[in-house]
């Protein structure tokens, strides 16, 4: 099996020891993606343009997203993000799971991880 890891080149990345994406066993991995932005609804578009660049160099979109989860500090939160997610997803909604957990640092809203279906298993 070929495994390919995907960098944004973010910072922590290297400290923490993770990559962004890594393509493996027919998916795309995507680490739990946090944004920037002043609140919960700019922090969502941030984080998932991040998604969309790792996913694009994975060669995949959102339409091959098949599982997604959302981690808020605060759940009440998350409602304001739905029209954001409902547009991303379109017509091609993945399974979701939302937890309500702290984040690594308090000024973080949201964070989104996902799982979509590499190019060539979905060809």
């Amino acid at each position: 099996m070929t495994i390919r890891r995907i960098s944004s080149g973010g910072e922590f990345e290297a400290k923490v020891g993770y990559c962004r994406a890594v393509v493996a066993g027919g998916f795309v991995h995507v680490a739990g993606t946090v944004g920037q932005g002043e609140d919960v609804v700019a922090q969502c578009r941030s984080a998932l343009a991040t998604i969309e660049t790792a996913l694009a160099k994975a060669g995949v979109g959102f339409a091959d997203v098949v599982r997604v989860n959302y981690y808020l500090p605060d759940a009440a939160e998350f409602e304001p993000c739905w029209p954001i997610l409902a547009e991303t997803f379109g017509a091609n909604p993945p399974a979701a799971t939302m937890i309500e957990c702290n984040l690594i640092t308090p000024e973080f809203r949201i964070e989104i991880e996902v799982t979509a279906l590499a190019a060539s298993a979905s060809s």
